[in-house]
């Protein structure tokens, strides 16, 4: 590549300075003028005084200035090139950290939506244990209070027939001592005491 930029030069050189030099001599041929008579002697003389002097100043141009230019043009042809190899490794790169990144998110993304199934099968199987804890207790509860009626049922009907047989007893006292003459009674204790001397 730089071989060729450089044929380029030598080429386009070979055909400017020839035209640079006609150029200047006919600008410097075409500036006399006037009404006086001509003398293409002199006039011939001056051109090609004129022609040299334009060839050595091209010639130490040349010889001054065209290698600082080809230098110059070089070292920017160099810089662009470093400055393009820098810009495709920083795309390189780029693009590589942009993969990596949505590798990541992808990964990342995976990991919290099985994070989120998880955690919702979580809350279900913590529902359902909730559930059936509150249908044991539940049932616990309606147990007990069963098992608290039955007992307080078989209490209150022990004491209606405490109270029952208390309040027998006494209406059976009241019609003995209303229907039981003294007499009948002496003949009860009798038969009473009797009957514990025969059992004894």
């Amino acid at each position: 590549m730089r071989d060729k930029f450089y044929q380029v030069m030598k080429k386009s050189q070979i055909i400017l300075l020839p035209l640079a030099i006609i150029l200047v001599a006919g600008i410097a041929y075409a500036s006399s003028g006037g009404g006086e008579p001509i003398d293409h002697a002199k006039q011939m003389k001056d051109f090609g005084w004129r022609i040299l002097n334009t060839a050595i100043l091209v010639f130490f141009l040349y010889k001054m200035a065209w290698k600082k230019m080809k230098a110059f043009f070089v070292d920017r042809r160099e810089a662009i090139k470093a400055q393009m190899d820098q810009s495709e490794a920083a795309k390189a790169e780029a693009e590589q950290k942009f993969k990596e990144y949505s590798d990541r998110l992808e990964k990342a993304t995976g990991e919290i939506t099985g994070i989120a199934d998880m955690i919702k099968a979580q809350g279900v199987a913590e529902r359902e244990k909730i559930i059936e804890s509150a249908k044991k207790s539940s049932e616990k509860m309606k147990e007990d209070a069963t098992a608290r009626m039955d007992q307080e049922y078989k209490k209150a009907s022990k004491r209606l027939r405490i109270e029952a047989a208390e309040l027998s007893v006494l209406m059976a006292e009241d019609i003995l001592k209303k229907s039981v003459k003294p007499q009948d009674h002496e003949t009860m204790v009798k038969d009473f005491l009797e009957r514990m001397v025969r059992q004894n």
